[in-house]
């Protein structure tokens, strides 16, 4: 078995470079290697034959030129093994046996020819199949990545849209009734019932700052190049306030990027990135940092939380396929390991050329 895989390893290099020549070099080297045959078969003389060995030319013209050329290289094989035979001396009882001979070996090329024939027609409908197999599959996979990143962009348009309503009309309606309200309260002093509408009117005021809060973490991102660095300075701040935690942003050198998509999809792992840490690993410390290499952007988000489990869940969460995705879908990468601040550590880079 070795052998035969052996054998097959250096005869497949061999027919790949045959199959790149031009048939008319294949047709011509063909019949110079029967005429060495039949002359090496002429010089052994009769009592050693090399019958054998003028199947190669006719082997090598059915599979890299066709079966005709085939037929015609097998029957001047026939005529050279004749001509050696009778000009090494070799006598036959009968005249007829010579053509006999001749008979039988056509007949066995004519079989050895259309086997190898049918053998090629089969070994190239196989590779085109598979030619057009593997362009199906490049084509869908290509429509999958499409889609992926259809999904992702009309669920960032989905949430652009809602924080611009409740920013335009749910924040617009809350300050109206702040006002209305205000206007109560300074009509009702100094009845006692003042003092509650005072209280409603910080009620109100304090619904107004969380529909602000939220309008701006679903639509973060201004349109400026500049927009990605304020919006996580602005989330982190946010993180700090609202779960007493320490949450900073580290950018010692601006990072512009003119791509809102891009932006929005960094701006996204972050915030998944933070949630993980605070939610699922306890952190009371948060570092995003943002910074441009040779290579393009890279995000690292890092926490001192109770960190990755050992060993790792054989089912990823929604959140890292997410996370996975938004960063596919901008050409970049995405990993996950134990951070040096003793929690996890994430990190997101986007090849540069999605920067602009």
């Amino acid at each position: 078995m070795q052998a035969v895989e052996s054998l097959k390893m250096r005869v497949m290099p061999l027919a790949a470079a045959l199959g790149m020549r031009p048939k008319r070099e294949i047709v011509m080297g063909s019949l110079l290697i029967a005429i060495f045959i039949g002359l090496t078969d002429y010089l052994l003389g009769a009592e050693i034959s090399l019958g054998v060995f003028y199947a190669v030319p006719v082997v090598v013209m059915a599979w890299f030129v066709g079966p005709r050329s085939a037929f015609v290289v097998g029957a001047l094989c026939i005529s050279f093994w004749l001509t050696a035979d009778y000009a090494a001396g070799l006598h036959y009882s009968r005249r007829w046996i010579p053509f006999l001979n001749g008979a039988y070996r056509l007949i066995f090329y004519a079989f050895l020819i259309t086997i190898l024939t049918r053998l090629r027609d089969l070994q190239q409908n196989l590779a085109a199949l598979a030619q057009n197999r593997a362009k199906a599959l490049a084509k869908e996979a290509a429509r999958n990545v499409w889609l992926e990143r259809e999904v992702l962009e009309v669920g960032e348009r989905e949430h652009r849209r809602i924080g611009q309503d409740l920013h335009d009309g749910l924040c617009q309606h809350l300050t109206g009734t702040a006002l209305a309200s205000q206007a109560l309260a300074e009509h009702l002093t100094p009845h006692p019932a003042a003092r509650d509408a005072r209280r409603l009117v910080e009620l109100i005021e304090g619904g107004i700052s969380l529909a602000r809060g939220i309008a701006k973490g679903l639509y973060p991102i201004e349109m400026q190049n500049d927009g990605l660095m304020h919006a996580l300075e602005n989330f982190t701040a946010n993180t700090s306030d609202m779960f007493g935690i320490r949450c900073r942003f580290e950018c010692p050198v601006p990072v512009l990027i003119d791509n809102p998509s891009t932006a929005a999809h960094l701006y996204r792992i972050a915030q998944e990135a933070v949630s993980n840490a605070v939610c699922h690993g306890h952190a009371t410390e948060v570092e995003v940092a943002l910074e441009e290499t040779d290579a393009g952007i890279r995000m690292r988000v890092s926490d001192n939380g109770v960190g990755l489990p050992d060993p790792l869940p054989s089912h990823d969460g929604m959140g890292l396929r997410t996370m996975a995705d938004r960063a596919g879908s901008i050409g970049g990468q995405f990993s996950i390991h134990p951070g040096m601040m003793g929690g996890a550590e994430v990190i997101c880079s986007a090849p540069g050329r999605w920067l602009a």
